[in-house]
């Protein structure tokens, strides 16, 4: 499930990559704020539609409402507006690069604020990246002020609050989650957009900025809270951390863009902090405490359960199940069953 958790990671990495450049060919014929809610409600809009056609169970539990809540505003209001109005200042293939920053700000919320453990190797990654942010910052020709990259660390600020409350209710219904989020982020910053004068574009336009959105901002959610489940938010977002380098890829192929000797640099310090990242090995004896939950899991080591009558024996599955205490020794992460204290 761990090899299945990573690839969920990278994939939603390369999803959320691409929208970057492919969002910069709109920014100059939509308002950012619009741009920014036909992204999500595009990714809300078509995640329904599979929500529905996949029949949904529960959707969200009361007791994530709060933290739902928090994520939608943080991650799905403010980030992207402030990621809109960055890109309209900043060049695209430095943008997607500053975007690394989201990984160096999810951690240290993780590590500071939400105490998920976060050991040296890890801490190194996030040096090697805000190195190579100031690089992008300070060096690159096309940034002829701070404030394209100031608004889109501050993009990164917001979506680092958003992962770190989206890994509170990870347990629940992935595409339910993010289908929520899209729509209620969507439908209020295109409000706020054309409450301040923004112009609606052409059909076609508002079309194609919508399957941007569903696939970069919308499956790349679903794909990221899934991963969410079996490696915490650190390391998650440490996988999530390669997406500006398929956005600058993209960015340098489709709109010819031509890189300072500083892209290099800012790309060889990114790439070590990620390696570094994921190349991390945190095993010691831990307590698991007793608790109830839903998710799907197999029969490991931390499931050991009976079933009721009827189960038909298929795994992995999903429902409601109780753990015991358990003391025992093992790699891991902070999944949903590792999140204790160090």
């Amino acid at each position: 499930m761990r090899r299945r958790a990573i690839a969920y990671a990278l994939l939603s990495a390369a999803l959320f990559g691409a929208s970057t450049p492919l969002a910069k060919i709109f920014v100059g014929s939509i308002s950012p704020l619009a741009l920014a809610g036909l992204l999500y409600l595009g990714s809300g809009l078509g995640l329904t539609v599979w929500l529905l056609l996949r029949r949904p169970r529960m959707l969200v539990a009361v007791r994530d409402v709060p933290w739902l809540a928090g994520a939608i505003l943080a991650g799905g209001i403010v980030g992207p507006a402030l990621l809109m109005y960055g890109l309209a200042r900043t060049d695209a293939a430095s943008a997607s690069l500053l975007l690394n920053l989201e990984a160096v700000l999810t951690a240290a919320l993780a590590w500071v604020v939400f105490r998920e453990n976060v050991d040296r190797r890890v801490f190194a990654g996030m040096a090697a990246i805000v190195a190579g942010g100031a690089v992008l910052a300070w060096h690159t020709p096309e940034v002829r002020s701070l404030a394209g990259p100031l608004l889109i660390a501050g993009a990164c600020l917001a979506w680092a609050l958003d992962n770190n409350l989206t890994r509170r209710v990870s347990g629940g219904d992935a595409l339910a989650l993010a289908a929520l989020k899209g729509l209620v982020a969507g439908a209020a910053n295109l409000a706020l957009a054309v409450a301040l004068g923004a112009w609606l574009p052409a059909p076609g336009a508002i079309a194609a900025v919508g399957i941007v959105g569903l696939l970069g901002y919308g499956v790349s959610l679903v794909l990221f809270i899934m991963a969410l489940r079996d490696l915490g938010t650190a390391r998650t977002s440490a996988y999530f951390s390669i997406a500006p380098f398929f956005g600058a890829a993209l960015a340098l192929f489709m709109l010819g863009e031509q890189p300072a000797p500083a892209f290099w640099i800012a790309a060889a310090l990114m790439a070590s902090g990620v390696w570094l990242h994921v190349s991390e090995r945190h095993e010691h004896e831990h307590m698991h405490e007793p608790m109830v939950h839903t998710h799907e899991h197999v029969h490991d080591l931390h499931h050991r359960h009976i079933h009721a009558a009827g189960w038909d024996g298929r795994e992995p599955h999903t429902h409601a199940h109780e753990h015991g205490r358990l003391r025992h020794r093992h790699p891991h992460y902070p999944d949903l069953h590792h999140r204790h204290g160090h």
